[in-house]
């Protein structure tokens, strides 16, 4: 079975009882920073799962793109991934463990043909506040499962929140035990015996890779409380995450992920690339890594996010250049088009499902090509220099000149320090780093929020033309264009934005006018302050990767009812755009991979 027939069952399963389908949420959460990506199914649906209304109905499902960064350091073993696809259902209120348990027991053992004596089931044991899950028991042998395949863990296991144990949950977060299904590869391939859990009982939960955890169905039936107590919701919930390349895994007979049809194609491309072989033991993780981090690293770039020094951006760049170091040992050398002729097989393998290849081609290629052309020249330099270096130069301050010299990300040069048995002290790179940082800093004193150097009045009418360019922007080129950095002078503004093609003499010209057209309609620009899902839900623009409070302020231009642009913003601007005088763009240029960079001005 392919895994495109896995993820389509799931889906009419579940639709053909009564859920709806919502479509995946972009892997960066909009307006929210608490996490850097979506991370889990349920991540975007907390308010609902709260007790809000969801406007689809009380009954759910999708297939949710999923990053996890905390597992970047596992990648490279059969089945730890950055990036991975989790098929959802949710009961917002509606059932709870007497079908959802019968249900995905169907799901499994009738409609993807697993061997229902190859499935084992774990179940939450209890602690002194929260009791032993025996209904999930009782519903489990109902099922056929016997007790020798019913297993009990404790919280470390068999309890789901998104902060992990109880003990860690904040106060208001909801949680609850969970009862998760093994899928069990076999004793028979001695993977227990090779392992090192070997000297130690094997059971679901080893490490030894014998069993798989392919579903796993979460009872949100508890809220944390401020005094530390737990209390039961009144809206009990269940919340399904099974991965898909785990589940594909399982019906496909594969102990390693990599092995399935969701990385075949991707691993051959890497193979053509790089000469080397995944049949040979010497060069699986490598391959492992790439494979994995170049489809994450797709995923996030036709996500629109981009190559930095920062938050997003930084984990785009340390999965780009962790591949570019795993594919320079292998093929002793790196060229941008390998990687994007590799991204390219990415997108053709989900084309359709999350993404247009046709829209996203030339995007991935040009954030490929600038940031593999500007870390592959030192890339080389680096290695060598890290080669050559004697035992005694690896320390914290080689580590730093790495980074600053040849953009190698401290994860990177750990890496590279335990090949040859040597530890790497953090604290001292970031001591070092600190620093470095210190004496970097006074150049951007008196910067003001918002890209201002100041707040005259000449600065403060760019800045309104400046939300006036960004919603032309939109309205001419492309309507998922979004604000990637601005800097605004008394003299000129500039605005970043992610757009991957040089725009032509015409179409500067269209946004030219249409920004004057605005101008000249003199509208009122206002400030209103409202609860930020109500900004969101108007479609307010809002900075990439930025908090929000639960009340923001917005500013119109043109009426509430009927605005031309809408601006998550603290200001400050001007009253009407009529005063504003004639727009002009001075240039527009790249800045960065699949970034331009719009100089602008106004004269009277």
């Amino acid at each position: 079975m392919k895994s495109a027939d896995v993820r389509r069952k799931f889906i009419e399963f579940y639709t053909s009882r009564g859920h709806a389908e919502v479509p995946s949420a972009p892997l960066v959460p909009e307006g929210d920073s608490s996490s850097l990506f979506i991370s889990s199914g349920m991540q975007p649906l907390v308010p609902f799962l709260l007790g809000a209304r969801h406007p689809s109905g009380d009954k759910l499902v999708n297939s949710q793109k999923c990053i996890r960064v905390q597992d970047i350091e596992e990648v490279g073993d059969n089945r730890h991934t950055t990036f991975f696809e989790m098929l959802g259902n949710w009961s917002l209120g509606d059932y709870f463990k007497e079908k959802q348990l019968p249900w995905i027991w169907e799901f499994l053992t009738k409609e993807l043909n697993l061997d229902p004596k190859k499935l084992f089931v774990s179940v939450f044991e209890g602690t002194k506040d929260v009791s032993r899950d025996e209904e999930s028991v009782e519903i489990w042998k109902r099922l056929g499962v016997p007790d020798e395949r019913i297993f009990f863990y404790g919280v470390k296991k068999n309890w789901w929140s998104r902060s992990g144990e109880p003990a860690g949950m904040p106060p208001g977060e909801p949680g609850g035990p969970d009862s998760e299904v093994f899928y069990d590869f076999g004793v028979e391939l001695g993977l227990h015996e090779r392992s090192n859990d070997r000297a130690r009982p094997c059971h679901p939960n080893c490490d030894c890779g014998r069993f798989m955890e392919i579903a796993n169905s979460v009872f949100m039936q508890y809220q944390k409380q401020a005094d530390g107590s737990l209390k039961e919701l009144t809206q009990k919930n269940v919340d399904f995450g099974g991965g898909l390349e785990r589940l594909v895994a399982a019906t496909q007979s594969k102990s390693d992920i990599f092995d399935t049809d969701l990385f075949t194609e991707i691993i051959k491309a890497i193979e053509v690339h790089s000469s080397a072989s995944y049949g040979r033991d010497e060069h699986k993780s490598a391959i492992r890594v790439i494979a994995d981090h170049l489809k994450a690293a797709t995923f996030l770039m036709a996500d629109g996010v981009i190559p930095s020094n920062k938050t997003q951006g930084y984990i785009l760049r340390r999965l780009l250049r962790r591949s570019a170091v795993k594919m320079h040992r292998l093929r002793g050398g790196l060229t941008p088009m390998s990687f994007q002729a590799i991204c390219d097989v990415v997108l053709r393998t989900y084309d359709g499902v999350y993404f247009d290849r046709s829209r996203s081609h030339q995007l991935v290629d040009s954030i490929i090509e600038e940031e593999m052309d500007r870390f592959g020249r030192s890339l080389d330099r680096g290695l060598k220099e890290f080669d050559k270096a004697k035992e005694e130069q690896l320390n914290a301050l080689f580590a730093f000149n790495l980074f600053q010299t040849h953009g190698f990300p401290f994860e990177i040069t750990e890496e590279l320090f335990k090949q040859k048995d040597r530890s790497l002290d953090k604290e001292e790179f970031n001591r070092i780093y600190r620093k470095h940082q210190n004496l970097s800093r006074t150049s951007a004193a008196g910067m003001f929020k918002g890209g201002l150097a100041d707040q005259s009045e000449k600065t403060t009418k760019l800045h309104t033309a400046h939300h006036i360019l960004l919603a032309a922007l939109q309205k001419i080129i492309d309507p998922s264009i979004k604000q990637r950095g601005s800097n605004i002078t008394a003299e000129r503004l500039r605005m970043d934005f992610n757009y991957a093609k040089k725009l032509t003499p015409e179409e500067l010209t269209a946004v030219e006018k249409l920004v004057n057209e605005k101008i000249q309609e003199n509208l009122p620009v206002m400030r209103v302050e409202m609860p930020r899902e109500e900004a969101e839900k108007l479609g307010a623009q809002m900075e990439f990767g930025h908090k929000y409070p639960e009340r923001v302020s917005v500013y119109f231009v043109g009426p509430e009812k009927n605005f031309f642009s809408a601006e998550f913003c603290g200001g400050p601007h001007i009253s009407d755009t009529g005063s504003l005088g004639t727009f002009h763009i001075l240039k527009e240029e790249s800045a960065g991979a699949g970034v331009r960079r719009i100089y602008a001005e106004l004269n009277k």
